[in-house]
């Protein structure tokens, strides 16, 4: 006896009624029914599924420590930024959230506050402040701010061969009794997400660029408050309107401010021109 196209669906659905989960039975019933409603409107091939697959297959393949294809795969295609901007909830006050991307690790040095996380990363020197607050402006005293960025050629650390298991331009500061921190980095520019993998080729092949513009990621938390997970973008950047992840929220351009060579705002003397960046995160309860 043949099914017909609704009977085969409706079948795969009912198949999860014995999920004990009543969360993961919803999840699993509606990917189905989604899923179906993909196929048959798009009148998928079999052919075209295959070559579906085998993308998937070799975006598993290209996941490592240190490389995420995956999360770069949801990036690309606006889901990360969705479940952002479903689940923020940002209370008034409270710093805008953004993408994790792939490139976050866990391994990050532990660094004095007004420390270089350069480390040897390419770049013009830039000297970043900033302030963690309540959402009313009060100061949060040893918050952990877990910076990390790409270099001015675009790579991080871990995109860099032989050398990526040394750390650079990356760390984990924790703000002193006013809420304050800095460091000292480089200047963020312009980068195109790797395009080497299957998830790059998928942006050539369908005519899109693959640039984000100039950022730091931060991850801010403090006890009792919702972890933040933001970058701030270089204001001016050619690609604010068109970033390749979606990611850009204006309250998130952050002013780079140029500087002659003369002592900056910690008293270092610079021998070269260098940039400065302040910015205050302000986090919301749990």
């Amino acid at each position: 006896m043949k099914f017909s196209h609704e009977a085969i669906t409706q079948a795969a659905i009912d198949s999860f009624d014995g999920a004990t989960n009543p969360r993961l039975k919803l999840i699993m019933q509606s990917l189905v029914k989604h899923l179906h409603a993909f196929a048959q409107e798009t009148q998928l091939t079999e052919d075209e599924w295959m070559a579906g697959i085998q993308f998937l297959t070799a975006t598993g393949h290209q996941c490592d420590d240190v490389r995420q294809e995956f999360i770069l795969l949801s990036d690309t295609l606006g889901l990360s930024m969705l479940l952002v901007a479903m689940h923020d909830g940002t209370q008034q006050g409270a710093t805008e959230a953004t993408v994790l991307g792939p490139f976050h690790t866990h391994d990050a040095p532990a660094i004095q506050n007004g420390a270089d996380i350069t480390n040897g990363a390419p770049g013009e020197p830039l000297h970043v402040t900033g302030r963690v607050v309540t959402t009313d402006g009060k100061p949060l005293a040893n918050a952990l701010v877990d910076v990390w960025q790409a270099d001015s050629e675009g790579l991080y650390d871990v995109q860099r061969g032989e050398l990526k298991s040394q750390r650079r331009a990356r760390g984990l500061i924790h703000t002193d009794s006013h809420g304050k921190f800095s460091f000292w980095t480089v200047l963020p520019e312009a980068y195109p997400v790797p395009t080497d993998g299957p998830v790059g080729q998928m942006l050539l092949n369908t005519g899109r660029h693959p640039w984000r513009p100039a950022h730091i990621h931060f991850m801010v938390k403090s006890d009792g408050y919702q972890p933040l997970v933001t970058h701030i973008f270089r204001e001016g950047d050619r690609y604010l309107d068109s970033d390749v992840v979606f990611g850009v929220r204006p309250s998130l351009v952050g002013k780079f401010q140029a500087h002659e060579i003369g002592k900056a705002a910690d008293g270092r003397d610079m021998k070269k021109p260098y940039w400065s960046l302040d910015y205050e995160f302000a986090l919301q309860k749990k």
